[in-house]
């Protein structure tokens, strides 16, 4: 070993910190991260398409506390959504059925 390669050891630069991805991925999830841009195509000053992205990357309870809880809402992607959905549809179509009964039942009173 040469004087050269003990000299170059001894005055290591640290690097930073191993973090690897799971982490990261935990510390993105707790606080949340929020990707927005927009892009707009124009033709001569006229707006041609205006198309806006946003994106929030968060864990469910940080989405929850900011108050984004649309998939608990959307029958595409909760059971309890669609089941609530299918109770709304079935009783807007008994009062229809009922206004039609009692508008038919008034016709025929009329009738007579």
């Amino acid at each position: 070993m040469t004087d050269l390669d003990v000299g170059r050891d001894a005055y290591a630069i640290p690097g930073p910190p191993n973090t690897n991805l799971a982490d990261i991925l935990e510390r993105v999830l707790d606080k949340g991260i929020v990707i927005a841009g927009d892009i707009k195509i124009d033709l001569l000053d006229i707006e041609l398409l205006t198309i806006r992205l946003r994106l929030f990357v968060a864990s469910v309870d940080t989405a929850k506390k900011a108050g984004i809880d649309w998939w608990e809402t959307d029958p595409a992607l909760s059971s309890r959504a669609a089941r609530d959905s299918l109770e709304d549809e079935n009783r807007e179509l008994r009062e229809r059925l009922e206004a039609l009964e009692s508008a038919k039942d008034e016709t025929q009173a009329a009738d007579r």
